[in-house]
């Protein structure tokens, strides 16, 4: 599969592979569409090539990003997450938590940043009148050098791509390409880096680097490091259900859909279970993979959208919910039981 072609390519499998390298043409845009539409009804999962996200700013992330991991403890502490303000974590939460599901916690290391956290303090309390990260200020290393202003670039490039996929998951669902600018025009987007750390000691029962869970909002961009695997996504069939590889193809991103997508759209595109396993015993290697996940106004409604409500889908979780609410209660039961 040529990047240059003007199709949007898919390769065989449960996540396919979608080249975005025609979207500045209409036909293109629509060829796209139509194959971003079939794998949202399908996994929700898809990966992406002929982005344009420069490949160096890509490799710039990863290094800056994997080098502040790297320091040690003390370093690290410096920036820690504390209230007000979002940064490190040691404890990467408890994933399955957010459905309910109780696991040892996640075996990984996080560090964090928001679109809304470079706002001033009276701004971001304007963001919903509960507990939610996108009101904490963020904090910044200074070692290694350079680390705010690569996350800054990366982000502002992830900003760019989601809201364009935006444009595309509109169009795919019939929609005006616009369709979504409203619920995204104060975004409250996170940046977050996940470090699994080598695994020195076995792991508990039942404890992954990730556990399984599904994704809050509407989007998520992806890297994950090359050549490093892990990623999985839980395919059904029936009554049976099998959990299927995503493959970390170089230069891509893997791009899914969260549960606000699946609400939003009355269950026509599924928002899927996955997780992050744990390498072989005796492997002792690190993965870094960094998500951006492209949240909505904070005040957002969590209903269907009247041109796609259907007849007996299940009811959103409850009458007047907003996007916020429903990010916020999912993330504190995945700190919930934090040491």
């Amino acid at each position: 599969m040529g990047h240059t072609r003007e199709t949007a390519a898919l390769v065989d499998g449960f996540v396919p592979v979608i080249d975005l390298s025609a979207r500045g043409s209409a036909h293109g845009r629509g060829l796209i569409a139509d194959a971003i539409g079939k794998a949202c009804e399908s996994s929700g999962f898809f990966s992406v090539v002929g982005h344009g996200v420069p490949r160096e700013l890509i490799d710039l992330m990863h290094t800056t990003t994997n080098a502040f991991f790297e320091l040690p403890d003390a370093e690290k502490d410096l920036v820690a997450n504390r209230p007000g303000v979002a940064g490190f974590r040691r404890f990467g939460g408890v994933s399955a938590l957010s459905l309910d599901q109780e696991t040892p916690p996640d075996l990984c290391e996080v560090f964090a940043s928001h679109v809304t956290g470079e706002l001033g303090e009276e701004e971001r309390d304007r963001l919903g009148d509960y507990w939610a990260p996108w009101k904490m200020a963020n904090i910044w290393p200074g070692t290694p050098a350079g680390f705010q202003e690569t996350w800054h670039e990366y982000m502002s490039a992830m900003t760019e791509l989601s809201s364009d996929i935006m444009r595309l998951f509109a169009s795919a669902l019939g929609l005006a390409e616009d369709f979504w600018d409203d619920r995204f025009d104060r975004h409250t987007s996170a940046l977050i880096a996940n470090y699994y750390y080598p695994q020195l000691e076995p792991p508990l029962p039942g404890q992954l680097r990730r556990g399984a869970h599904t994704d809050w909002g509407s989007l998520t961009v992806l890297h994950q490091e090359d050549g490093l695997g892990g990623l999985q996504v839980l395919q059904t069939s029936g009554e049976t259900s099998e959990w299927r590889d995503v493959p970390a193809i170089p230069g891509s991103f893997v791009v899914n859909i969260g549960d606000l997508m699946a609400l939003w759209t009355s269950g026509r595109w599924v928002s899927t279970m996955h997780r992050v396993l744990n390498p072989e015993r005796g492997n002792r290697s690190s993965r870094l993979s960094i998500p951006f996940f492209h949240q909505p106004n904070h005040d957002a409604p969590v209903e269907p959208i009247p041109a796609l409500a259907r007849p007996g889908y299940g009811h959103p979780p409850a009458n007047g919910m907003t996007s916020g609410r429903w990010i916020s209660t999912k993330m504190v039961k995945t700190f919930s039981t934090e040491p």
